[in-house]
């Protein structure tokens, strides 16, 4: 009998989690195994982050070329915007890099399993080969393998309305919407936050009729009051329609396409809209179900969350756990920085923890035009808090890239503690916001103050000047407002 494989550290999941916590605990010379049984890069790379990057640059110069064009002194007869082009030109973009993933298993001599992963114990793996998986290309392997230490990083799926659960036709999520090759004639999208408005902007650089739908009083319903205004007047003069504080009812698939009842909550008024397809984006459920954790011990929060420590550690000693399962913050760049504190700590390695209180100033972003990019408290939460504040803004009509870029929506918001000029938050809507957005993260990080980015020399013309502007504003002493 084959002796069982045995490593220092077995990852579930080869997501932006697992793929980074294994190559971690690599690079800190542990042996490494990770069992991925889809696709290596994850939800993020395959059909999350990376593809929808791409549609949404092929959108936004649809929209300048269909738009804007006259104000660039450009005109065209037949003007022609191929959908199945931009679809095809994503996927390539996240094959090269599922590709450049699997380069970096083998360059850290990491054993990729391709298969299933369920927990045993807390020490040991049970593998089911899925030989479906072939863009995994690791090992088909079934039966039982061993690490001293375990690193959960099982992901999410989407959630789906009670008695309205997508059908992959009609009905669907961001996953079926990323293979579509012909953009809709009309959609409705339910729900407004990150990933529906993303997909009823491409969408409709497409040419599409589309209508979003948010329960809650706003788009974009984690933001800024402010930010979420500006994002809906934006959507309004692009001609997509958003139906805010609207319940939806009822989906009910039709031959030729999709009836959607709504309710206004505020008026208890229904009424029935019709479209050829219906993208489901009202969130995520953590992958917690089928993985062991019953087996091991491992504790889960009522909605079924992993809970774990500011080191990652669950309740069960050796197993840790990363990324959207923890709920913590389901963003890809913070399952990233969880899974190299798991790594490190797990080898005994000096690590930055993420206690609860650090998530809210974690970097947020919404890609589509204008963009959205936070970190920190609202106005509104901040005060909640007990700080006195100072707010400082600098719009975007104001700065003479923006100006150049004919990008000139939105503004540059900071909250800072009024007696010493703590960044407490940022809220950004324009052009190119989610580049600005690491600077102020940094700065709060590394606790400078609004008058030290304020004194910063920003180069000039830059979009970056309307933060220097904004922390001036601060003070009340922003230049060119």
């Amino acid at each position: 009998m084959a002796e069982m494989p045995s490593y220092d550290v077995v990852v579930v999941g080869g997501g932006p989690g697992g793929y980074v916590a294994a190559i971690r605990a690599a690079q800190l010379g542990q042996k490494v195994a990770l069992v991925e049984r889809e696709f290596l890069g994850g939800v993020c790379l395959n059909i999350g982050c990376i593809p929808t990057k791409s549609l949404l640059r092929n959108a936004e110069l649809a929209n300048i070329l269909t738009g804007e064009s006259k104000e660039f002194g450009f005109s065209f007869e037949n003007l022609s915007l191929d959908y199945a082009v931009a679809q095809k030109r994503s996927r390539q973009v996240s094959d090269r890099l599922v590709k450049g993933i699997g380069f970096l298993m083998r360059k850290n001599k990491i054993d990729v399993y391709q298969g299933t992963g369920t927990l045993k114990s807390a020490t040991e793996i049970e593998v089911k080969a899925n030989p479906k998986a072939s863009a995994v290309k690791g090992q088909e392997y079934d039966g039982l393998i061993r690490g001293k230490q375990i690193i959960l990083a099982t992901g999410h799926h989407p959630r789906s309305l009670p008695g309205m659960e997508p059908d992959g036709k009609r009905i669907i999520t961001y996953r079926e919407a990323l293979f579509l090759t012909e953009a809709p004639k009309r959609i409705v999208v339910v729900g407004a936050g990150a990933i529906g408005m993303e997909f009823a902007y491409v969408f409709r650089a497409y040419g599409a009729e589309v209508t979003v739908i948010e329960m809650l009083p706003h788009v974009l319903p984690l933001e800024d009051e402010e930010t979420a205004a500006e994002v809906a007047k934006a959507f309004k003069k692009q001609g997509i329609t958003t139906l805010v504080n609207t319940r939806t009812e009822a989906l009910v698939p039709m031959d030729a396409g999709v009836s959607v009842r709504v309710k206004d909550q505020g008026s208890d008024k229904e009424q029935t809209l019709e479209a050829d397809l219906v993208l489901v984006a009202i969130g995520v459920a953590p992958n917690s179900k089928d993985i062991g954790l019953e087996a091991a011990g491992v504790e889960t929060d009522k909605r079924g969350f992993i809970v774990v420590n500011e080191y990652m550690q669950t309740n069960v000693p050796g197993v840790y756990a990363i990324g959207d399962v923890t709920g913590k913050l389901q963003l890809a760049h913070v399952a990233s920085a969880q899974g190299i504190i798991a790594a490190e700590h797990g080898a005994g390695h000096e690590t930055r923890p993420l206690r609860d209180a650090d998530y809210a100033f974690m970097p947020r972003c919404t890609y589509c035009k204008p963009q959205v990019a936070s970190m920190g408290y609202t106005e509104a939460q901040a005060k909640e808090k007990g700080y006195d504040i100072k707010v400082g803004k600098f719009p975007f009509v104001a700065n003479g890239k923006a100006l150049g870029l004919n990008e000139k929506e939105g503004f540059v918001k900071i909250i800072a503690d009024a007696k010493y000029g703590e960044i407490l938050g940022a809220h950004m809507v324009g052009p190119e916001v989610t580049e600005l957005l690491p600077e102020l993260v940094l700065a709060r990080t590394w606790e400078l103050t609004t008058e030290e980015i304020a004194r910063t020399v920003h180069a000039h013309p830059t979009i970056s000047e309307a933060l220097m502007e904004a922390a001036h504003a601060v003070m009340g002493q922003a230049i060119h407002t």
